[in-house]
């Protein structure tokens, strides 16, 4: 979920409630269908009246020559948003049992004349008048930059589906925040049970779609737990439906004034009622610094209101440091919000931070860690996106250490320079629904570093999600999308679509909901080419492949646990035990420790000659910045496996073809700091 900021066209006082708000930022009796019993795409009955589709062809089944399954990967939607925030954030719903009026109508308070409509004036700007109808005519919304409205009603999401889509990621969000601030709601703030009831819904949905083709299991929507299921589902030519969590505090992880409000019994009992609710993938904390990490900055005035409001909700604002790497959170920036702050207690101000230091100071907790490796246990998959770099680094030092390919970007809220590290462990990677010129632009970029993992790419629309989709170009544009086109695949149609009397032109309309998706893949190839949608189209293999070898993943055996250790020298300390055995005991709160010179080395005997692969170290303060990790059969003869010169501490995963070796030494050339080398512990794997 992203925010979108419009331009104020009217000036009106403006409460804390309007800036964090910012922050995110019929009948149903059956009729006959016309192709019933011979076209299995087309339902035996469908709702009348409803959408209209705009879609002819069947549907594109199996895979490709290569065995591999095709089509378009949104990693990032929020069918059920409308559930969220109390349930009068965005208004409407992606279906009703009594159909398509009922669906698709405004929030009560938006009536007659959106004069009550909050949120839409702090989004849209204005005065937040609009017309409220919904169906039939659809004259204001939805719309590309209509941030409060229902845009993933079943129809349209049916013809991206028709249209060549074969993966959506429905996240199920909230944020207990804006709810409680927000004056309209019908139901709790409390996140889990926000989230519960939106998974409900999503299979409540599969059984809506379900009954109009003839029963269970019949419909194109369809709810998957594993990749083998998803693909089963693909082959057949129907739409494989994961499960994935954005919010704010999971399983109740806030802190306040810096004390986590969980434990490790929460993440677990957390964890396993959404695996047991389908979920597959989940953000451990997003816009808010919660018990588990640290966050992603947002910038400007908007980050000001954040940050007050973490203030008010945590009693703590933002911390920045330096950052030790490329990588860096948003700038904060200087942005006032004069409304937001007149909020907070008397005396107390938002920090000001200094321009050179924009990484967060926050990163993955122990909570965090803990949540992360429970996570790998289960065979989840970890969304990036969000994190601040400090967490976002310690988490694929993680993975890296385990060699788990589960790490997903989803909707271009990563820092980019992290691009290739999630590549190399096989994960996943899906840019944000801009403008065809910028997604192309942004494709075109890294097409190289796909082409050098051989992966598909994916897109993140991030529906529902308050964050602003692509405006027209215009009809007068020199390569504008000609109406009928046909589906990447070749076999299908697809037409203008239309919902009551309403006809939509991606050219003149922007992208307004989730139907106009097959528009917009069609917009990128006028824009950027045929190459572009080839690797969107190649995006449903690649995440089946990052989800599939997340599943398959199999702990490494630590070769080094337990083993003998020696070493060139062992800190004396009259309290504890510094000595090299330490490094090897399984436990990380010991530690081996080196006299305080460069020229240092642990020797680990793994007892017998087996072939070596992997070896994860984890630094105390006391790290090496240039070091060699060298093996040998013999205990004399060294050969250099690997070796760096940028060490920075942490946790480090050298990677390297596998050798025999039944010695490894850990040979330290220039230490970081003035004290000397100090491990935790050193793994060693054949994997």
């Amino acid at each position: 979920m992203t925010m979108a900021q419009q331009p104020h066209h009217r000036r009106r006082p403006i409460t804390v409630l309007s800036l964090l708000l910012l922050v995110m930022a019929v009948t149903l009796g059956p009729t006959p269908s016309s192709a019933a019993g011979t076209d299995w795409w087309n339902p035996v009955a469908r709702p009348a009246p409803d959408s209209q589709i705009g879609v002819t062809g069947e549907p594109f089944k199996g895979t490709n020559s290569q065995g591999e399954v095709r089509g378009f990967v949104d990693a990032h939607n929020h069918i059920m948003a409308n559930e969220a925030f109390g349930g009068r954030l965005i208004c409407g719903k992606p279906f009703s049992e009594a159909g398509v009026a009922d669906a698709l109508k405004d929030c009560p308070e938006h009536y007659p004349d959106g004069s009550l409509a909050i949120f839409d004036f702090i989004t849209n700007g204005g005065d937040g008048k609009h017309d409220p109808d919904g169906w039939p005519t659809f004259k204001d919304w939805p719309a590309y930059d209509s941030l409060t409205h229902q845009q993933n009603y079943y129809a349209w999401v049916e013809r991206a589906w028709r249209g060549g889509q074969r993966v959506l990621v429905n996240d199920l969000v909230t944020n207990g925040v804006i709810c409680s601030v927000y004056p309209f709601k019908d139901r709790s703030c409390d996140e889990m049970t926000s989230i519960r009831l939106q998974a409900k819904l999503t299979y409540d949905m599969q059984a809506y779609i379900d009954k109009m083709y003839g029963g269970t299991g019949k419909g194109w929507f369809r709810i998957v737990t594993d990749s083998e299921q998803a693909r089963s589902v693909i082959e057949q030519g129907k739409l494989a439906v994961i499960l994935g969590v954005e919010t704010s505090e999971p399983f109740g992880c806030k802190q306040i004034l810096d004390i986590a409000q969980c434990d490790k019994d929460d993440i677990d009992a957390g964890l396993d009622e959404l695996y047991d609710l389908g979920v597959r993938s989940m953000f451990l904390c997003h816009k808010f610094d919660n018990a588990l990490c640290g966050v992603r900055f947002d910038e400007g005035s908007l980050g000001t209101a954040i940050n007050v409001g973490q203030f008010l909700s945590t009693g703590t604002f933002w911390q920045t440091e330096k950052c030790t790497g490329p990588q860096h959170d948003n700038p904060i920036g200087g942005a006032a919000a004069p409304s937001a702050e007149e909020e907070l207690p008397a005396g107390v101000e938002v920090p000001s931070y200094d321009d050179d230091a924009q990484c967060n100071k926050r990163g993955l907790t122990e909570l965090g860690e803990y949540a992360v490796r429970g996570m790998m246990q289960r065979k989840m998959m970890l969304e990036v996106d969000h994190m601040s770099v400090k967490a976002t680094g310690r988490a694929l030092d993680i993975f890296e250490s385990e060699s788990y390919p589960g790490v997903l970007s989803s909707h271009s809220w990563m820092d980019l320079n992290w691009t290739e590290r999630v590549y190399g462990l096989g994960g996943f990677i899906a840019q944000y629904m801009h403008g065809s010129e910028g997604f192309s632009a942004e494709a075109d970029r890294t097409k190289a570093l796909r082409e050098k993992y051989d992966v598909g790419y994916g897109y993140g629309t991030d529906m529902n999600g308050v964050g602003g989709w692509p405006a027209p170009r215009g009809a007068d544009a020199s390569n504008p999308v000609t109406y009928p086109f046909r589906s990447t695949d070749g076999g299908s149609v697809i037409d203008k679509q239309t919902t009551g009397s309403r006809t939509w032109d991606l050219n003149t309309d922007g992208a307004s909901h989730y139907g106009l998706v097959p528009d917009w893949i069609e917009d990128i190839r006028k824009v950027g080419g045929q190459d572009v949608v080839d690797d969107l189209f190649r995006g449903a293999e690649s995440y089946l492949d990052t989800w599939g070898a997340s599943e398959g993943h199999k702990a490494g055996v630590n070769l080094a646990k337990g083993a003998s250790a020696s070493a060139s020298s062992s800190e004396s300390n009259p309290f504890t035990s510094y000595a090299p055995g330490r490094a090897v005991d399984g436990n990380t709160d010991t530690r081996w420790a080196s006299d305080w010179s460069d020229d240092q080395w642990l020797r680990i005997d793994l007892g017998s000659t087996s072939t070596v692969k992997r070896v994860t170290l984890e630094w105390e303060r006391a790290y090496a910045k240039s070091y060699r990790v060298e093996v040998s059969t013999d205990g004399t003869t060294w050969q250099s496996a690997w070796s760096t010169t940028a060490g920075d501490g942490g946790l480090d995963t050298a990677l390297f073809n596998g050798v025999p070796a039944r010695y490894v030494r850990i040979h330290g050339l220039d230490r970081g700091t003035d004290w000397g080398y100090s491990l935790y512990e050193v793994g060693v794997y054949s994997s």
